[in-house]
């Protein structure tokens, strides 16, 4: 779940460098000796998540390969690089589409910065273009997370009850993402931009399901201090989704089938019909057939309302869906949290993959959530789902109990000895420096479990620096994926 970066410079020796201070940093990183080259793995290969882009290259320019790549309508966010800092070249990037410059050579730091905001910028144009799609009704099957056999079938499925007004009926658990299935119906659907009312049947008072359905006119009961239309007439050209529609009860659900076969309800206290165009899709979390036969559900709407079965999939029957969910979420929360959590540690995505899942994807979505309001780390570790791994995050020694010293981690900390790390040698002789500083980080990895964040902070350095001191001195092993 690593990020993606696509470096396009006609210099071998910069391509290496750049990529080294990435890769020490968990990214994955894709090369490009021209223009061209860069255009056409953005055009055929997916999931590059930033492009970093040299400007001055024999051919086509960094410029005119920006230009093309914002014209083919790929919106991956690129960071430019240049030999000179003119701000008429800054200018021209940006103008042409760049998030983002840095002057070659630059720092890790600084490559690292630019990289990071370009993501975030990328992070944050996803989820406008996400949200103005949910406000207008335009949500589509190309908006579903997932590439799992199972949710292919639902695509095909919901794509072709689309192309028609038949009554859809969408059957699964709790939590498996229904309501968002029969949005991308309606926004697959000629209906597209047009009224989408969601009504959870389940919850609506007994005595006001009627006036809610159906609307009611001024005075026609005690309380009705003014017209209301209701669900149907609010959906009226649109869509009308009844999530658990085995909870309505039974008077309900003979006026409801006189709406869909009239295709005109009776608001309370009206003295003639009102005619509505409306498409139904109904879902359900029961086994409606079981309700039929026990006389909870009316037989005459079920088999109206079950024209077009869909199954929705239990996450743990789609478990190849998960990472593409987390990074969905990810980003998600990113935005809404100004967090910049980077993805999820390999051994984190082992213990989400394996898990059960008894609330779907619901509960993914805010396990994530809560996972990354609390992360300190780019990368969630298990502990981060404690929930689930029932590890505790690590506490840092100057932040555990002076009294006591309960913590499991805090004792492994104080069990150790004052001088770890020998100054001399055998024969009484200072040691090398490099071979001391080994020492020194390989201790300070054990002692704060592989948390890399803890340890750079300990040592008083940075973290590129520290993961190119754990390179040169051999340490890769000892290093989990802590970011």
């Amino acid at each position: 779940m690593a990020k993606t970066i696509l470096i396009c410079d006609d210099d071998p020796t910069q391509r290496r460098l750049i990529q080294a201070v990435l890769e020490r940093e968990g990214f994955m990183v894709m090369h490009a000796e021209n223009g061209a080259q860069a255009y056409d793995r953005l055009t055929t290969l997916p999931g590059i998540d930033a492009v970093i882009l040299d400007l001055v290259m024999p051919g086509q320019s960094g410029i005119d390969t920006l230009k093309e790549v914002r014209a083919a309508g790929i919106r991956t966010p690129v960071v430019v690089l240049t030999a000179s800092g003119g701000i008429d070249t800054v200018v021209k990037a940006m103008q042409a589409g760049a998030q983002d410059f840095f002057i070659k050579p630059a720092s890790p730091e600084r490559i690292l910065v630019s990289v990071r905001n370009a993501l975030q910028m990328g992070d944050m144009a996803a989820e406008v273009t996400r949200l103005k799609k949910h406000v207008g009704n335009r949500i589509s099957f190309d908006d579903l997370i997932g590439t799992s056999g199972t949710m292919q079938m639902v695509r095909r499925l919901g794509e072709r009850a689309a192309k028609s007004s038949i009554p859809v009926l969408i059957l699964g658990e709790s939590g498996v993402g229904k309501e968002l299935i029969a949005r991308a119906i309606q926004g697959s659907s000629e209906r597209a931009g047009k009224p989408f009312v969601a009504v959870n049947c389940g919850a609506l008072p007994e005595n006001l399901v009627e006036s809610i359905l159906f609307g009611h006119e001024k005075g026609s009961f005690t309380g009705a201090s003014d017209k209301h239309l209701g669900k149907f007439q609010e959906a009226n050209g649109g869509t009308l989704f009844l999530d658990e529609v085995g909870e309505l009860p039974l008077d309900m659900q003979v006026k409801l089938l006189r709406a869909l076969q009239e295709g005109e309800i009776d608001p309370v206290g009206s003295k003639r019909p009102v005619k509505v165009d409306v498409r139904i899709i109904s879902a359900t979390n029961r086994n409606l057939s079981d309700q039929v036969k026990t006389g909870q559900f009316r037989e005459d709407l079920f088999y109206r309302l079950n024209v077009f079965p869909v199954e929705a999939p239990s996450l743990r029957e789609r478990r190849e869906d998960i990472p593409a969910l987390i990074e969905h979420f990810i980003r998600r929360f990113n935005v809404e949290e100004g967090k910049r959590v980077t993805g999820v540690s390999s051994e984190a995505l082992q213990l989400l993959c394996a898990y059960d899942w008894p609330g779907n994807v619901r509960q993914l979505e805010n396990t994530v959530y809560r996972a990354i309001v609390l992360a300190d780390n780019p990368y969630l570790q298990a502990f981060d789902f404690p929930a689930i791994s029932g590890q505790a995050m690590p506490m840092p020694a100057a932040e555990a109990p002076r009294l006591g010293m309960v913590e499991a981690h805090h004792e492994a900390i104080n069990a150790l000895p004052d001088a770890p790390v020998r100054i001399l040698d055998a024969a009484g002789h200072l040691r090398k420096l490099e071979d001391i500083e080994r020492d020194l980080i390989e201790h300070a990895i054990g002692v704060y479990a592989g948390h890399m964040s803890e340890v750079a902070r300990r040592l008083g350095i940075g973290r590129s620096t520290l993961y190119r001191k754990v390179r040169d001195c051999g340490l890769e092993g000892l290093v989990k994926e802590t970011g």
